[in-house]
This record gives C-alpha cells, structure tokens and sequence, in this order.
C-alpha cells in the first residue's frame, strides 16, 4: 500500500494509513478473534470500515469478548462474520481464509507455564495449526499474513536490549513453538512466495485480558487480586523486567505490517515500548492506578513466592527496526494504558465474583 521504508514520523503515517484504509475498505481474517489481542484487532478494524472475519474455537478465547468489540462497532458489526473452527483443522483454515485480502494471525495457547505442563498440544495448535493457516492463506492468494510470535524466543540471550538478530536458546515448549512459526514463515515465503511478517510481542496489557485462570497475565491478575481483598503474588525477588506494550500500540504494529511495504515482509519485528519495568515498579504503578480508581481499594503488599520455570530474567524490545520499516511508535506508557483498562479489568473482576 506504501512504497517507502524511509524513517518517518510514525503518528502521522499510522494515521493516514488509517484514513487510506477507510477510504478503501479492505477484508480481514483474525485468527484468535475471540482473544484479547483479536478481538481489539477486530474492534479497531471495524471501526476503520473494514469487513471482518474471525476464526476462533473458543478454547480460551470468549464470546463475550467479541460481544464488547460488536457494542462498540455498533452499526459497523453487519461487516462481521464469525467462523467456529480450529486452526488444527485444514478445511476450517481455507474456509476462513476465502475472500481475504489480509491474515492476521493470533489463534495460538499462550502462556509459558501451560506449555510445560501439556507441550504436546501447545505443539499441535501453536505449530501445526499455524502451518494450516500459511498453508491456507497461500492457497487463497491472500496479500499478506502477520503472524502473533513472542519475545520469549529471546530464552537465555544476555544481550539487552533485545534486538531480533540475536536469539537464545528457548527456556520452554511455548517459546520453542513461536521460534518454529518464525521459521515455517520463512521458508513459505522463501518457497510460495506468500508475504509474511512476524511480530514478537513483549508484555501486552490491556482491555479483555483474562485475569481469571491458572494463566493470568500478571496485571489482569494483580487487579483483580486487589479489587477482591487478596494479596498479590510476585515471583522471585521482584527485580525480574518486562516491556510492558499497551494493546492498542500492539493494534497498531499489525496494520502497519498488513499495509507496509513488500521490503518489510520476510522480517521480524520487536513490539514493545523499548521500556524495561521491574514487577515491583510494575507493583507500584497498578497500585497508584487502584487507588486513583477506587480510593476506597486498600492495596496491600505483595508477597513473594519462588521464580517459575521457565520465566525470562530480562527483558525489553529494541524496537528501531519496527520504527524503521513499518513506521511503528508506542503511544501509551503503563500509566495511561491501566487508566484506560482499569474500567473494564474492575467490571471483569466483579462479573466473576
């Protein structure tokens, strides 16, 4: 859609790419569209105009989070269609796939310690299912796949930041089988032709993240710990970092790659905010956005219980390469993403209980 990979100023470009977008509607598959990463990718596209199709088998995924996404798109949730299937199923990846023009890839089992308890079927869906997808999207010419990879290929590396030309050896199931979709898209690009851009995620937070489950990302759960008078649980000594990425900038990085130039394909790409927090930061910044929300919350310290196998030590994005090539800039710091999240984590919390 563009045809520059020069530096750029990236609010700017993100936002006439969106113009551009509106003015030309384009059709979208969402894998995962009933996850938290999908189903904000699906709320902003069809704000935008776009015509959605989502592929979800609602093994974590919600309906009620499409159901949020559709009450925003309001009248604009007639260009939505919704396909139940599993990516571990061919015949639903190529029904799915029919008509597009862009994939976006995010139907996966998330989660570090849920791919040591089970590796073999984090295998099945992360892997194979995600070579049923390129293998679909290349049967229906589609334009281009963004695939959802993971900064936990970055294992045991002491480079920091981290950049994506140096890995390390993979600390879990999970980042084993996002270091082989980054390999199976090379090769189909290399082999078809297909156009392929992987985005590792770092620490992605925001609106519909589950904080209920064995799985729970650490702030959904924190929260949710806090609102119901429990006391939070920080594993290790609490000096472990992480980039914490809002998930609307996260939004942001899949449009550009949809759009972006063909140069870019081939490539993986760093989102996060360049920014490294420890859990105890993290600990104090939750705690002052509890307060701000809910003067009445009494946020009680956190208690510290061993480190998990399998948890990266270190970790924050260099992300010059995405600035560079699809234009991508953070807009949200921590702060002004738990403000804008707290909302619907608290509505979250108190539908549970």
């Amino acid at each position: 859609m563009r045809n520059s990979t020069n530096d750029r100023t990236s609010f700017q470009d993100y936002d006439s790419l969106r113009r551009e977008l509106t003015s030309a509607p384009k059709t979208w598959l969402v894998t995962g569209v009933a996850g938290f990463i999908g189903s904000n990718i699906m709320e902003q596209l069809l704000g935008l105009g776009q015509t959605v199709v989502g592929l979800d088998n609602f093994s974590t995924g919600h309906q009620a989070n499409i159901d949020d996404a559709l009450e925003i798109a309001g009248e604009a949730r007639g260009r939505f269609r919704l396909i139940t299937g599993d990516i571990r199923e061919p015949k639903a990846c190529a029904e799915a796939c029919r008509g597009v023009d862009y994939v976006l890839h995010h139907a996966a089992l998330g989660s570090v310690p849920r791919s040591i308890d089970d590796p073999a079927t984090s295998n099945q869906v992360n892997v194979d299912g995600t070579l049923n997808v390129f293998a679909a999207a290349r049967d229906a010419k589609v334009r281009r796949v963004v695939y959802a990879s993971s900064s936990a290929v970055y294992g045991d590396t002491v480079q920091l930041p981290q950049a994506e030309e140096i890995t390390g050896r993979p600390l879990s199931p999970y980042a084993a089988t996002k270091g082989a979709n980054e390999l199976y898209a090379a090769a189909f690009q290399m082999s078809y032709g297909v156009q392929l851009i992987g985005l590792r995620y770092f620490n992605v937070f925001g609106r519909r993240q589950d904080p209920n489950g064995a799985y729970a990302a650490v702030i959904p759960r924190w929260v949710a710990s806090q609102l119901d008078g429990e006391v939070c649980r920080i594993f290790g000594s609490g000096e472990d970092t992480r980039d914490y990425v809002f998930v609307k900038d996260v939004v942001q990085a899949n449009i550009l790659a949809a759009c972006g130039d063909e140069l870019a394909t081939n490539q993986v790409y760093n989102v996060g905010r360049g920014e490294s927090t420890s859990l105890l930061e993290l600990f104090g910044l939750v705690r002052e956005a509890l307060v701000e929300f809910d003067s009445s919350v009494d946020v009680s310290p956190p208690v510290h219980e061993p480190e998990r196998l399998g948890d990266i030590p270190r970790s924050v994005a260099d992300i010059t390469k995405a600035k560079r090539m699809l234009g991508f800039a953070p807009r949200y710091a921590i702060a002004a993403g738990l403000s804008e999240a707290l909302e619907w984590y608290a509505r979250s919390s108190s539908a549970a209980g």
